[in-house]
């Protein structure tokens, strides 16, 4: 054995230190939570118990007062029962089937696909022109605002009753003035295209307020800086308004066709005050109504047909939320 290897050494293994308590803390013993990490746990808890305490009203409010009547609903449209019977026949689709195949289903459908277009266009149309009118500075603007907006806070039955008696035949204030004209006054309530017609203008005069003041809303939010900048360049405001203001329009037309959409196919006041029998002015909404009301006294078919409005009402919710808001710049 050599001198070198004679005083070779091995070297030690590492030694792992162990980590010393606490001062004030003894050996194996777990850290105490922070006081404050058990206060924030319980003003959570709390916040949580106080979220659900006050939301709970509202979904209750809506289960009982929403939920319940559409399943309720759902369940009579498989009945064959007549309103104030005791009994009741299961039928399935049945209720459906009748409707769909029945010589009034085309009628009734086409007349709430017209009186739907109508109205929300011509509602949107004209609100968007008022707006226009009254966002710019006029003597009596304010006074003016208040009157475009009235009709639309009006009772729709008051309303109903007032134009009733203007388009009245013999006694109507429209027909006195048409005879000053040597005119005969048209048959408002015996022709159906006619009793849609007055329906349609009624409905329109009483919701354009609506949609004029959602429009002057987001007409005065239209930033002055791009106006200004439109017109330095040379451009008119025909070319003002479809290059510049109506793109900027698009979250409003998409909030207003939702809406109007909407309400359209679930007008029923003006409709049933002005026609009561429905005569050229039978919607699905109306349409339901005369079945569980009227002379029939259908409830289970009224209900059938109420289930088909509620599947239009969703699938055009659906279309407008999915395809139209895609086109819709918010910024």
């Amino acid at each position: 054995m050599t001198a070198i290897e004679s005083h070779y050494v091995a070297p030690a293994p590492p030694q792992v230190s162990t980590p010393e308590p606490l001062p004030d803390q003894p050996a194996g013993r777990r850290l105490r939570r922070h006081p404050h990490r058990g206060r924030a746990s319980r003003n959570g808890l709390r916040e949580k118990l106080l979220f659900v305490a006050l939301i709970a009203p509202n979904v209750v409010l809506i289960a009982v007062f929403v939920y319940r009547p559409i399943i309720m609903n759902l369940y009579y449209s498989l009945l064959d029962w007549t309103l104030g019977s005791s009994t009741a026949k299961f039928v399935g689709l049945g209720n459906y089937v009748e409707f769909f195949t029945s010589r009034d289903a085309p009628s009734v459908l086409g007349t709430t696909a017209v009186f739907t277009i109508a109205t929300v266009g011509g509602s949107m149309a004209i609100g968007l022109m008022l707006a226009t009118v009254l966002n710019r500075r006029l003597i009596g603007r304010n006074v003016a605002r208040a009157t475009v907006f009235a009709p639309y806070v009006l009772s729709g039955v008051g309303v109903g009753l007032v134009w009733s008696f203007i388009f009245g035949p013999t006694i109507g204030v429209l027909a006195g003035v048409l005879r000053k004209l040597n005119v005969a006054s048209p048959q408002w309530f015996l022709d159906p295209k006619l009793s849609l017609v007055m329906v349609v203008l009624v409905y329109v005069w009483k919701n354009l307020g609506y949609c004029a003041v959602i429009y002057l809303a987001a007409l005065q939010a239209v930033p002055r800086d791009v106006l200004e900048a439109a017109a330095l360049d040379g451009a008119s405001r025909t070319r003002t308004f479809w290059s510049v203001i109506w793109p900027l329009l698009g979250p409003t037309n998409f909030f207003l066709l939702l809406t109007t959409l909407l309400g359209s196919l679930q007008a029923f006041d003006i409709i049933r005050i002005m026609t009561p029998m429905g005569q050229g002015t039978t919607t699905l909404m109306y349409s339901s109504y005369l079945q569980a009301f009227g002379s029939y006294n259908r409830a289970g078919y009224s209900a059938a047909i109420s289930t088909v409005l509620l599947v239009i009402l969703m699938i055009l919710t659906l279309v407008q939320m999915r395809l139209l808001e895609r086109r819709v710049h918010y910024a």
